[in-house]
């Protein structure tokens, strides 16, 4: 019966969609964090009787045919790079980015990757660092004797040294921008790459162009609504009920079919 076989692909994808909300969920305090969505597709079909063949010497032609779909299959599972609320922490290195853009992260590869997470230190040469200890691009030092870091809406590093009155620009923020962010490969610890769907990146200052602008002593939170997963989470579990149950049901038929006499 086609109905097991159906049935099962329909339970193996609605257990992938439970692994991705269950993984939204876990994140849902994570910084800078974007939430995932599962996409299905249909299986392909048996053309029993194919629409539009004909059906008679006459020419006539059949108007709908026959087919039988053979289930569901996981299809795609995307990211939703929306903003995520801020969340002010004080912090003079903690910096969220409001609007478009990824600050640019030096890997010890040497390839560059990117990130929304604006939790930045300073290591043991006074560089902008994430904290995995990766280097800012482009690389930005703060002075051992500085007093007062500040970073504007537009990126610019001012520092206050002693014996200056006005502060000293250390460094410029930069932020790369995608046009398809969906296509960025997420590596873990906060960190995508650049991907052949993602495109190239473009570079500019915040609070230019596309790109949005920087907001210090503040971090952007994940953009995960525990409600919208938890309703998620139940229309999943009872999908996969539903497909348990089609199994149940065709094991029954079958029984009552091999018990004919």
């Amino acid at each position: 019966m086609r109905s097991l076989d159906i049935g099962a692909t329909g339970m193996l994808a609605q257990q992938m969609n439970v692994d991705v909300i269950s993984n939204n969920i876990a994140n849902m305090t994570t910084t800078g964090f974007k939430k995932q969505r599962a996409a299905f597709q249909d299986l392909i079909y048996q053309n029993i009787d194919r629409p539009g063949s004909t059906s008679s010497d006459a020419g006539t032609t059949v108007p709908s045919g026959l087919q039988l779909g053979l289930g569901v299959r996981s299809g795609a599972v995307y990211r939703m790079h929306g903003q995520g609320a801020i969340r002010l922490t004080e912090n003079p290195l903690d910096v969220a980015i409001t609007g478009e853009g990824f600050l640019q992260v030096d890997l010890p590869s040497g390839q560059t990757a990117y990130t929304r997470d604006g939790t930045l230190q300073v290591n043991e040469n006074g560089e902008l660092v994430t904290t995995q200890g990766y280097t800012i691009n482009p690389g930005i030092t703060v002075p051992a004797n500085a007093t007062d870091i500040d970073i504007n809406e537009s990126g610019e590093v001012l520092v206050s040294v002693p014996g200056q009155t006005a502060p000293t620009n250390v460094g410029q923020l930069q932020l790369a921008n995608f046009i398809n962010p969906v296509g960025l490969e997420a590596m873990g610890d906060n960190l995508y790459l650049e991907t052949d769907a993602s495109g190239a990146p473009t570079t500019g200052n915040p609070n230019e162009d596309e790109f949005g602008g920087i907001r210090q002593g503040a971090l952007e939170q994940s953009n995960v609504n525990v409600v919208e997963e938890i309703t998620e989470l139940i229309t999943a579990q009872r999908a996969y009920e539903m497909n348990s149950r089609v199994i149940s049901t065709s094991d029954e038929m079958m029984q009552t079919t091999s018990q004919l006499r």
